[in-house]
């Protein structure tokens, strides 16, 4: 079997594990009718997010853990994000509608994790936009992602069907409307991470490179390249961050936060495995009271811990001919 074989079924393996972690947490089923009850938020001109929760995917918040968004141009509505299953997509499109009744012109997607993604079908008459990366990620993963929602939130998912991005993007400008949107295309937090900076107003959506007192994710991460992108983000003029996970800022105190969780989390294990550490030790060492602002942390850290132990390990075992 070759090694990149070996690399697909392990990320494949560890992104199901994951993913199933978070079903204990809430495995009833949600009473009352299913319906995310969208109400969107306005940010900024013509900026408006829907805020999501800072747990993990529950069947009682039906996964609905993003804080996707929608830009109301001159030219049509620009959306960011399509929530984790089709009906949370179908109910975004009605919120929208209730805002302005201006065409939607396009979607942008900022990686392969489902929350961002799944609710694609509701767009599927216009221009879905990613990075290339995250359009291979979604085919070669997106089935297996799909079964894990269901499995994780039920019924919130039923009608569901993958639908991959239709059109590639990469770095640039462009402008719809009375608004210039810069496309950031990077790489860290997963193989490829599009960040997207209205530039008429300021409002950067940071997609999963910045967490906002939520302890960051890790299933496709490397660290090394997750704190460029943080760099990246350092070297931004914005006035407003709306990270896709916590909540929203004037200021940029959760790229310190992220990045400071990241080192702490990178040298601790990398520490812990120099220490002649296991990986069930690993699970229970101690967390730095600094880090109890962030949601879901044990359960975070401890998914990280299986996510990233596996490459530190074999990095400081090399192996011998």
């Amino acid at each position: 079997m070759s090694m990149t074989l070996l690399r697909r079924l392990a990320l494949t393996t560890a992104f199901a594990a994951v993913m199933m972690v978070g079903a204990a947490t809430g495995s009833a089923r949600a009473a009352g009718p299913l319906t995310y009850d969208l109400k969107p938020t306005r940010i900024a001109p013509d900026t408006y997010v829907f805020e999501g929760s800072t747990k993990h995917f529950t069947r009682a918040n039906g996964g609905n853990i993003l804080n996707s968004g929608f830009i109301v141009t001159a030219d049509g509505v620009i959306v960011i994000q399509t929530g984790p299953s089709r009906r949370y997509g179908e109910e975004m499109r009605a919120a929208i509608r209730k805002v302005t009744e201006k065409p939607i012109r396009k979607v942008f997607i900022s990686n392969l994790h489902p929350d961002y993604w799944l609710g694609s079908q509701a767009f599927a008459d216009v221009p879905i936009a990613a990075l290339p990366g995250t359009i291979a990620g979604i085919q070669e993963e997106g089935s297996g992602i799909a079964d894990n929602m269901y499995r994780l939130v039920g019924d919130w998912m039923r009608g569901t069907e993958v639908t991959v991005p239709t059109e590639p993007v990469y770095g640039s400008t462009v402008r719809f409307g009375d608004h210039r949107l810069r496309l950031i295309p990077l790489s860290g937090h997963t193989a490829a991470d599009l960040m997207i900076l209205d530039e008429t107003t300021g409002v950067l959506f940071a997609g999963g490179v910045v967490f906002c007192d939520r302890t960051p994710t890790t299933p496709h991460a490397t660290v090394a390249d997750w704190l460029k992108e943080l760099d990246t983000v350092d070297g931004l003029d914005i006035r407003l961050l709306v990270p896709n996970h916590g909540h929203i800022r004037s200021d940029k105190a959760c790229v310190a936060q992220t990045r400071d969780w990241l080192t702490w989390l990178d040298g601790t294990l990398r520490h812990a495995v120099d220490s002649g550490l296991d990986m069930a030790e690993a699970l229970e060492l101690p967390i730095p009271e600094r880090f109890e602002v962030l949601d879901v942390l044990r359960e975070e850290y401890r998914r990280s811990v299986a996510h990233l132990w596996p490459k530190i390990e074999q990095a400081a075992m090399p192996r011998v001919n």
